[in-house]
């Protein structure tokens, strides 16, 4: 759901001159400035490499629902792929800025009682350990998908298609837990363009860098 959001807003913006889309499953729709990977294993990236050099940012918009998961599991899924894919893209393009979507209420001290919390704070402390340019931890809260985006995962679809009525209400309300997948993406471009603030950035942070 993010990455279709952060996706239509790199073909908005005429800064943007091509983008590299790397999935398991083809995108099933062309534009001029996108180029397509399908790619089966993301927990080695070192085959493709070589097309990974050049970029000027990554963004890192994969994710899943710990429901369910075992922290073993939840691990594999969540710190092995970013970080998998991170380490081929330091040593393709270390210049480019690295921004990862993670989520708020992250536990940067890995210690806390929440598993999925716990694992997004590894897999961001490995990430801000890897020598990029720069690299951004993303931390949005609610998010409100644009229209026509549909997240993948069936508790997120139920959910927004229960509360879609006030969710343009919440976001106006609720500034600093209630953004757009819009304002995420003009978000990301921005810290790419201007440099990131610092190394995480909350809702309410990446709503200002989004212009909401």
């Amino acid at each position: 759901m993010v990455g279709q959001g952060v996706l239509r807003e790199c073909l908005a913006d005429p800064g943007v001159e091509g983008v590299l889309a790397i999935g398991r499953s083809p995108l099933g729709s062309r534009h001029p400035k996108v180029d397509e990977i399908v790619h089966r294993d993301f927990f080695d990236f070192t085959a493709i490499e070589p097309r990974l050099a050049g970029w000027d940012a990554c963004f890192f918009c994969l994710g899943v629902s710990s429901a369910g998961m075992t922290e073993e599991s939840y691990r594999r899924v969540t710190r092995d792929i970013a970080l998998a894919a991170a380490r081929s893209l330091v040593r393709a393009s270390p210049g480019m800025t690295f921004v990862y979507v993670s989520g708020a209420g992250t536990d940067s001290t890995e210690r806390g009682r929440t598993m999925w919390a716990r694992v997004k704070g590894e897999t961001e402390n490995g990430l801000l350990d890897l020598p990029f340019a720069n690299a951004c931890m993303f931390r949005p809260a609610i998010i409100v998908p644009g229209r026509g985006i549909r997240s993948k995962t069936r508790a997120y679809r139920f959910f927004y298609s229960v509360f879609r009525p006030l969710l343009p209400i919440a976001h106006s309300l609720f500034p600093g837990f209630v953004i757009t997948s819009g304002e995420i993406g003009r978000a990301m471009i921005a810290v790419v363009r201007r440099g990131p603030p610092g190394p995480i950035l909350e809702s309410r942070e990446i709503r200002a860098w989004g212009g909401g």
